[in-house]
Order: structure tokens, then sequence, then C-alpha cells
């Protein structure tokens, strides 16, 4: 599939559209060429993870407040494909061109640092929602789902979407192997998703534990989103959406960074 150029100057002020929309065109292609691994491998996984709480329930009827259990679970599992996908697309993108040698040829075209920040992260963004809408419609088929904020639900898929993608490309560009990214998902990425609030409400939890998930970003993001579908939060939906612009611009910056000083990119 081929990603058309779209009808726009060469340059408008210091920005170099038509690189930049290359640089995410493939990042796009990369995802799309393989969909059957990016796109409904994560699908029937999460599949499986709905159906195997859905099975150890049995005929039980658990709630977590006035909200049936499986549907309160729905949009966690949902969030937890969309962020970990994100984060998949811009680490495995920059860590295989540091190993096959080729990174230069993404560093060489004139753009600009802020460029190809931008071109690496809308392109982890747009695999996240693809995934997670995919896969909401693919749940919302077992059991259906209600939207009544919409807002905070979109919000939350591009800024989840957004804060794995910089997170997967810093990690990226701190690797030197796959060894290395692989320690970055297992120690970071997993457990921070699976200790936010994916499969249980954090109100649950012991206050020394409570206090630990309301530190983790994770947890506004999960949290926020969820809100969108059934209209109940653990947390300060205000304050979910303070920490995850604060959280996405603290790592915007240090990924533009990396690139600005060429940090385990150049010789």
């Amino acid at each position: 599939m081929t990603l058309p150029l779209p009808p726009m100057p060469r340059n408008v002020g210091s920005v170099n559209w038509i690189g930049l929309w290359t640089l995410y065109a493939r990042e796009v292609r990369r995802f799309i060429k393989v969909h059957q691994q990016t796109v409904w491998a994560p699908v029937v996984t999460t599949l499986l993870y709905y159906a195997v709480f859905a099975l150890s329930l049995g005929s039980a009827v658990r709630m977590v407040g006035p909200t049936p259990y499986l549907e309160f679970l729905a949009p966690g599992l949902i969030m937890m494909a969309m962020v970990q996908n994100a984060f998949a697309n811009t680490s495995s993108s920059v860590v295989i061109a540091k190993v096959q040698g080729n990174i230069v040829d993404i560093l060489m075209p004139p753009l600009s640092p802020m460029e190809l920040v931008s071109g690496f992260v809308l392109g982890g963004v747009t695999r996240g929602v693809v995934v997670g809408l995919v896969t909401g419609l693919a749940i919302w088929a077992v059991i259906p789902m209600h939207m009544p904020h919409p807002g905070f639900v979109l919000f939350h898929a591009v800024m989840a979407s957004m804060l794995l993608s910089l997170l997967g490309l810093v990690g990226g560009v701190w690797s030197e192997k796959f060894d290395n990214i692989a320690a970055v998902t297992n120690f970071v990425v997993t457990p921070l998703s699976f200790l936010s609030g994916t499969f249980y409400s954090v109100d649950t939890l012991p206050p020394v534990f409570w206090w630990v998930a309301h530190f983790d970003p994770f947890f506004y993001m999960i949290d926020g989103f969820r809100y969108g579908f059934i209209g109940m939060s653990d947390g300060s939906r205000w304050l979910g959406v303070a920490v995850m612009l604060a959280v996405n611009a603290g790592l915007w910056w240090l990924a533009w960074r990396m690139f600005k000083t060429g940090y385990k990119l150049k010789a």
C-alpha cells in the first residue's frame, strides 16, 4: 500500500513538510505491510485475554462499583493493546535501523530533529490508534460498549499512544541491540501496564500501593480512557489530563534532545 503525497509546498517557514510526510508514510507502511502481525495479532491476543477473564468468572456476576466487571475490563485491555503497539512501532524502527547500520539513511536527509521525532511518533500514534479501533470493534461485537464521554476516549487514546511512541523512540535511541529494548519492554512497559489498573480498580489496593499507582502515568491514561466508556474513574480526571500533557512534553523534549545531539546515533 502506497500513501500518496498530499499537495503541499516543500517548506512552510522552516518545516520540511515533504520530508516529514515521507518519514511518516514510511513508518505507516512498515506496519501496514505486515498487518497480520502488527494489527490482527494484537486483536486476537486481547480477545484471548478477555475470554480468559470471562471464563474464569463463570456464571458469577462481579461488579466494580455499579459497572459489570467485563464492561469495566474492556477499556483497559483496549488501552493495553494500543500502548504496547505504539511502543513497538517506534522502538523497533530505530533499533532495526541501528542494528542493520542504515540509521544514516534517516539522519542524512534534510530533516530537523523536531521533524524526525514528529515523523516517528506520528507513525507510532497511528498504529496505536488503528489497533485500538479494531480491538474496540472486536470487543464491541462480543459485549456492547457505550461511550458517554467520547472526548476523553479520543484524548487519552491519542495521548497514550503518543506517550508510548515517545518512550519507544527514546528507548530505541538508547538501545544498542535488541536485548536492550526487550529489557525496557519487560521491566518498564509491561509492569507499568499491568500495575496501573488495567484489570482492577486501584481503589481496592492497600493504601501504600494506592499511592504508588497514582504516581504511575499509565494509571491516568487508562483511568481517563475508561471514564470515557463507563463514566467512572478512580482518580482525578483533570489531573490525569495534566499528567498526560506534562509527561508527553517531557518525553518529547528528551527525544528531541537525543536527535539534536546525536546521542548514540552519530559516531
